[in-house]
């Protein structure tokens, strides 16, 4: 979101898409564990929940920047949802053995860790969006809207299918991975560059 905050109160569409986000990540969660995640339907049922989490995440952005509708809330509350959101795919798709348990850790541990740096210096340290964060929020989604869905479920003449396909989206999460730590160096290098030159001057 902009770094401009806007006159309006908290009662806006973007926050209010931001409030539905943080709503869908536990029915999310319910609907990838359902069956222990062996259920084909319930799985489809996740990877849309998780589709229409990533869409509202950039149109309440979009729509917060055009129209001047960024809020002290919006501000704390998009980051959280973003996290909740990211963090319940990559906790769920590791209980289903879709994703390795050190793969979810490490990528947690950056992301919280940038959130909760970003949200303390909210008021003192403006660090702009790198491009790389960017890229690393695009393949996140594309990896784990794809890993959510049934791939290796799929019977018959689909099955062939949804192996590569899995395949594919696990080479999509590693650059994925690789881009989320590269964003996070960029990030804490920035915040500590910014904090010198404030000190320096």
């Amino acid at each position: 979101m902009s770094d401009v905050v806007g006159t309006s109160g908290n009662w806006n569409l973007p926050n209010v898409l931001t409030g539905i986000r943080i709503l869908i990540v536990p029915f999310y969660g319910v609907a990838l564990l359902h069956d222990g995640g062996q259920s084909i339907p319930w799985r489809t049922v996740a990877a849309v929940l998780f589709l229409v989490a990533m869409v509202t995440d950039k149109v309440d952005g979009d729509i917060a920047r055009s129209r001047g509708l960024v809020t002290d809330f919006g501000k704390i509350a998009d980051p959280i949802a973003d996290k909740a959101m990211t963090g319940m795919a990559f906790i769920g798709l590791s209980i289903v053995g879709d994703i390795w348990w050190w793969v979810t850790i490490v990528v947690l541990v950056r992301e919280w860790s940038v959130t909760l740096l970003r949200l303390s210096i909210l008021r003192q340290v403006v660090v702009a969006a790198a491009q790389s964060g960017k890229i690393k929020t695009v393949l996140q989604a594309v990896a784990l809207t794809s890993l959510s869905l049934p791939l290796l479920l799929l019977e018959g003449p689909l099955h062939d299918v949804g192996v590569v396909l899995f395949y594919v989206s696990q080479a999509v999460l590693a650059v994925a991975v690789a881009m989320t730590m590269w964003s996070g160096y960029e990030f804490f290098r920035d915040v500590w560059r910014q904090r010198s030159t404030l000190r320096a001057t």
